[in-house]
Parts: structure tokens; sequence; C-alpha cells
């Protein structure tokens, strides 16, 4: 496998800038996500460095070699697309060993039996082999185009969404899958998504991109625990982190519109911030130093979101399991005020 290297990439179509000066390493080996909404730049981004696309500056590296000039089949490197591209008259084993049977490989066809038969393995597809990928099912055809990508041995997986059609369990499923996949083969992988929790549970480490431009790169704990904006701020965690107007005022915390204050963290303050709680940061309890009124609960079976209102304020609280709060009851809390977030008013964290 080999390392990647995006060295000050910009790329310009005739009415958007879709990347603008985005340099990051995906290491040899590393699970790397690319994280963004829609629009953000991650596709773009895939196919600059499959050469499907050419940069206006900067510079692709594969191993410390720059690929300019070098053709999408000279990079060697396998994208799977969120379509899953497979030809449907041909059968799962003829999918596999498709990409082997290329004018570029020739290889063997003993050879090709032998990877198609241990990706369909890997993949917990061998029972498929003999059928039409017409008649599979979409979560059994995004195996196939996995295993296409996996016989083919390349130096580096690009991975375009391709969770993104399955339906929720089979997404989870697979994305236990394609994680333990790529620690096991110790595969160089870059995956866009635009998908948090794909983000924060496969990830080895994240690049937030937000029109075009890269936000923050850092290890999952990083971008949840520490954002360095407070677009990543709400960008990751379900619920999403609550965002409030604040105030620092003699040593304390005050939030606006409501009668929420509290000691001020060591951190040097403006008089005026953005404060971020993270909602299983809000904690109900009976002797809590805080009250409020229940104005909505969302039950989830394994946790519950409270909606509880203080003032003109509302703060997300999620807690553990079902409660027996009802709306329009007064709930006390505690704020948990070690993971408190501060953010200027240029939205950019305030660090100690």
């Amino acid at each position: 496998m080999s390392s990647i290297e995006l060295q000050h990439i910009t790329k310009r179509f005739p009415a958007v800038t879709a990347l603008a000066d985005v340099s990051f390493t995906v290491h040899d080996g590393e699970f790397f996500v690319l994280l963004g909404p829609t629009g953000a730049g991650k596709t773009t981004t895939l196919r600059v460095v499959a050469g499907l696309e050419k940069q206006d500056a900067g510079a692709i590296l594969f191993d410390h070699e720059n690929m300019d000039g070098r053709t999408p089949a000279d990079r060697d490197i396998a994208f799977v697309f969120q379509q899953y591209s497979l030809y449907p008259t041909m059968s799962v084993y003829d999918n596999l060993a498709f990409p082997l049977r290329s004018p570029l490989r020739k290889l063997p066809e003993a050879e090709i039996q032998k990877r198609v038969t241990a990706a369909a393995e890997v993949l917990r597809i061998s029972h498929l082999l003999t059928r039409k990928t017409a008649h599979l099912s979409g979560g059994e055809m995004q195996r196939v185009s996995i295993g296409r990508a996996i016989v083919r041995q390349p130096r580096a997986f690009l991975m375009d969404e391709p969770l993104s059609n399955l339906d929720a369990k089979l997404r989870e499923a697979l994305r236990v899958e394609l994680k333990h996949l790529q620690k096991t083969q110790a595969s160089t992988t870059l995956f866009v998504t635009h998908d948090q929790i794909e983000a924060l549970t496969m990830a080895d480490r994240i690049g937030v991109i937000r029109q075009g431009r890269l936000v923050q790169v850092g290890t999952p704990d990083d971008i949840y625990d520490r954002p360095a904006t407070t677009f990543v701020a709400q960008l990751v965690g379900s619920p999403r982190i609550n965002l409030l107007t604040a105030r620092r005022e003699d040593g304390r915390i005050f939030i606006s519109g409501s009668d929420l204050h509290l000691p001020a963290p060591a951190l040097s303050l403006p008089p005026e911030f953005l404060l971020g709680i993270r909602p299983e940061d809000i904690k109900p309890d009976p002797a809590g130093e805080f009250a409020g009124q229940v104005t909505l609960t969302e039950p989830l079976g394994v946790e519950t979101i409270l909606h509880i209102r203080s003032g003109d304020q509302t703060l997300l609280s999620l807690v553990p399991g079902m409660t027996a709060l009802r709306i329009g009851e007064t709930v006390r809390f505690n704020i948990v005020r070690e993971k408190l977030h501060c953010f200027d008013q240029e939205r950019r964290r305030i660090a100690a």
C-alpha cells in the first residue's frame, strides 16, 4: 500500500472553485475519512487523486512520487463508487474477475480464480459467485463492488460514499465489515461521506471540508471533543451541540436569554462569545444546580432526547434509556463544566 499526499490542491470549474488550497496526507495503511456536506468538494478531491480531474494548482504524491502526468490506470488505485457500476448480465464471479482480465493485467486464470475466491470469502459472497448481479440485493451488490476493487490489490482505495444507498441496518453492518476489512488488509483508504456517524466510527483520522476548504484534520476524538470551529462542532454529534450566545462578567458565564450562569473556565474569554454544550453534558439530576421545563421528549429506546426550556433558550439533553419525565414538568440538571466549548465571534475555537 501507499501513502497519498495532497499539496495545496486547487481545482476550479467555470462557476465555482471546488477546492481551494487543500493539503493533507493519508498515511500508509490509514483509513482517512473526508467529511463534509453535499457540495463541499469531497468527490472532486477523489477525482483529482485518481487522475480523473486535473488540478489547477498543487500536486498529488503517492509515496512521495509526483503523480502529475500519470493516467488513472498508471496510478494503480481502486475506486468504489456510490453507484455499484456492475455488469448486470455477468455473474458475480465474472464481475469480480473483470478487472484482472483487462489488457493491462491479463493474469493467468488460476491467479484470477485465487484472488476472486479469496475476496469472496472475505466479503461473505462465496455463495453468490454463480448468480447474475441483476438478481442481487443492494447490500450484495455493494459487496461485489468492493470485492472488485479488492481483487486488484491496488496501491490505495478511494471510496465515494459507498454505503449511502443502503438502508440503515445494512449500512451499519457493512460499516463494521468495511472497517474490519481495511484493518486486516492494512489498506490505505480515502473514504468520503456526509455521514458523521460513518466518519466517527470508521476513521483513523478525519478531514472536515467545507466549500472547498479544509477546516480541520484530526482523530475522531479531536474532531468531536476539540472542534476547531462552530461548523465542525455542529457537523458531528447527534443531536446537535447546543450553541448559545454568552457573555463573560465578573468571572462567570451568563447565557443570553436565560437565567443560566456558571463559573468561567480558565480561558482568555472575550466579553461576548459563543458557548457550545454537547447534549450528553446536560445531565438531569433531582439535586441539580439548574432548572427548566420539559417542552418535548424524543424517546429513541437506548436513549432519550429532552428539550429543556430555560427562559427564552431551549437546551437539548441526551439521557440514557427511557425517561419518566413528561412535557410541562420541571427538571433540574447539571452542566459538565469540564466539557464546555467556547468560540469567538469569528466562530473559531478559543483554546487554553
